[in-house]
């Protein structure tokens, strides 16, 4: 098909929008399925996805569209509608030469609406703007239709308005994308470069590319080259996405399909790198980053007969997800498991909800952190993935630690909550743009760390449900923070070790040495909890700067019950026996923390 015939476009929304109702409906409207193959949110592949409303993977699809007897290919591009997923959707986004920005008529905009749009905005994207759900009673099409103008400079009669439950609107929603959105830019003539915007591993056939051409063709049996990851392989199959794969001669410019590599690792097939013929001499397309692991959480079996099949499962799951990160890691209270870092909180959440239900294991998620950089007097520089490995101060220059540019749209009553919640989570405010007098953008910055624990309950909460964020990371910047050790009757605690903000020790030791002797068992002899900063094991006895400490009495056994009258000189001896013993239990003695009084510090790590 030529190009004039051809349009690439994706659909822009916030969580639970209806993009994928939308989506089943332009299905519907092109006849791409037969109705019996029809069911609701047909692009979700994973049940997860339909069950929480959000998208994961991307899916594309290829439709036919008729329009005054001409025939055009529509290459619908779906994007993930979560902040963790970013840098999918950016990629997804360079897929295309259009957007739908589908905005929910009786919320309005949403944060991650507008994060996406700024996103497509910047890669010239022809932006259509869709108020959907006009079925509702409670549609407000006045009030958003103004945010939306307000938002792009656009005319209110450029504003479509659609029903995806219904279908109505949505035939005149496809030709308006046939009327605004271009055709695709390129060269037939020019060398192959395709852009591939997702991935992933097929048992048999290896790692299955989704790929946008963007010049040149490609066909079965070419010799491919992928710039970024230098890697060399022959192409399988190609096809395109009806939306199940379908084989395909040649896959030419401007086309949305699949390439089949036969690679062993998604690794070595990643989302915004360039294919090319080898031997061919041209540019990489703009754009390519790694995914970078900003979250990191040990996940344990709590069953240990289930490590060997947590590594198992892992390892599979990683097969699909390049951004997953995972090294192996032994905690003295939960024993053998996985240290593993996420894009964000829901991809923790994904990763955590597939091994508990495609896997059966019942995990232990320790509590959330962040990679921090430091830098050595020597001048070396590392990064901290975990507490244990933060150096004595005496060896560090600096620490960094990840800081994020925040957008929150709220309702301009809780601007106040808004500023206050930020302020409390060591962030600060830059801008408060008003949408109109009942809407306002806050726009603002604020470390990683803070954001990870109840920032989004809290804003929630704070706003009524009302409220909603999206961010970015922004960069590294220098921060006062030391490793919180716990010491429990003389004995470190490696797997309660905390990386706390050196104004917060006092408060964060309190809080955990307060809840471990709320839940350790009380033993013959009293326990001293202590938690320290400082920690040096490497002269003759270990310690720190204690900067909390609590004592769990003991247990008082009767000895002198067996005793009847008799002489007090024999009471006063088995007294004075039982003192000597615990006097030396408690130097000697070992104190098991139970998993209850673990879990209960990290239940509440949050807080």
């Amino acid at each position: 098909m030529d190009l004039e015939h051809i349009r690439n476009f994706c659909i822009i929304a916030h969580i639970d929008h209806g993009k994928s109702t939308l989506a089943d409906r332009l299905i519907e409207c092109t006849h791409t399925l037969a109705p019996r193959e029809m069911r609701d949110q047909v692009l979700d592949q994973m049940d997860l996805e339909r069950e929480r409303g959000i998208t994961i993977k991307l899916q594309p699809v290829q439709m036919q569209f008729r329009v005054n007897e001409e025939l055009f290919s529509l290459n619908l591009i779906d994007t993930p509608g979560h902040v963790d997923f970013s840098y999918e959707v950016s990629r997804s986004l360079a897929a295309c030469e259009g957007a739908i920005l589908l905005v929910d008529a009786t919320q309005g905009i949403q944060a991650q609406t507008l994060a996406n749009l700024y996103a497509a905005t910047s890669l010239n994207l022809e932006i259509i703007p869709v108020l959907n759900k006009m079925d509702l009673p409670n549609a407000d099409v006045e009030k958003v239709g103004r945010e939306v103008t307000r938002i792009l400079g656009c005319d209110a009669s450029e504003i479509l308005h659609v029903s995806a439950k219904t279908g109505k609107g949505v035939p005149e929603l496809l030709r308006a994308v046939i009327q605004r959105v271009p055709r695709p830019l390129g060269s037939r003539d020019s060398p192959l470069r395709a852009l591939i915007f997702d991935s992933h591993y097929d048992d048999y056939r290896g790692v299955v590319a989704s790929v946008r051409i963007v010049d040149g063709a490609v066909q079965k049996g070419d010799a491919l080259h992928f710039l970024a990851t230098e890697v060399t392989t022959e192409a399988l199959e190609v096809g395109v996405f009806h939306p199940k794969m379908q084989p395909a001669d040649v896959l030419t410019t401007g086309s949305v399909g699949y390439l089949v590599t036969g690679l062993k690792e998604v690794e070595r097939c990643r989302v915004g790198d360039t294919i090319t013929r080898i031997g061919s001499n041209v540019s990489a397309l703009p754009g390519y980053r790694t995914p970078t692991p900003m979250v990191f959480a040990g996940l344990f079996c709590r069953d240990a007969s289930q490590n060997e099949e947590l590594r198992n499962a892992i390892a599979q799951l990683k097969l699909n997800d390049a951004s997953l990160f995972y090294e192996p890691e032994h905690s003295d209270a939960l024993g053998f498991g996985f240290r593993c870092g996420f894009l964000g909180l829901l991809h923790l959440d994904i990763i955590r909800e597939r091994l508990k239900r495609e896997y059966r294991l019942d995990l232990i998620v320790t509590v959330p952190s962040v990679v921090y950089q430091v830098t050595l007097t020597s001048g070396t520089e590392r990064e901290i993935r975990s507490p244990l490995e933060l150096p004595s101060p005496n060896e560090i220059r600096e620490v960094r630690e990840p800081w994020l540019r925040i957008s929150v749209v709220t309702p301009s009553e809780y601007i106040g909550n808004m500023l206050q919640l930020i302020a409390i989570k060591r962030g600060y405010q830059k801008t408060i743009e008003y949408v109109d007098p009942t809407l306002a953008i806050i726009e603002g910055e604020m470390p990683l760390s803070q954001m990870i624990t109840d920032f989004y309950d809290a804003l929630k909460s704070t706003s009524k449900g009302y409220a909603s964020m999206n961010y970015a990371f922004l960069e590294f910047r220098p921060t006062d923070v030391e490793r919180l050790d716990i010491v429990v009757s003389g004995e470190r605690v490696e797997s309660l070790a905390t990386i706390v903000y050196t104004a917060e020790r006092e408060r964060q030791g309190r809080r955990i040495v307060k809840l471990l002797k709320e839940h350790l068992p009380r033993q013959q002899f009293e326990v001293r909890i202590q938690a320290l900063v400082h920690w040096n094991d490497s002269g003759k006895q270990a310690g720190g700067k204690v900067v909390a400490s609590e004592r769990l009495s003991a247990l008082r056994k009767d000895v002198t019950a067996k005793l009847y009258g008799g002489d007090v000189t024999r009471k006063m001896k088995l007294l004075k026996k039982q003192k000597k013993g615990k006097a030396r239990l408690r130097g000697s003695g070992h104190v098991e923390i139970p998993s209850d009084a673990f879990m209960a510090v990290l239940k509440t790590g949050n807080d």
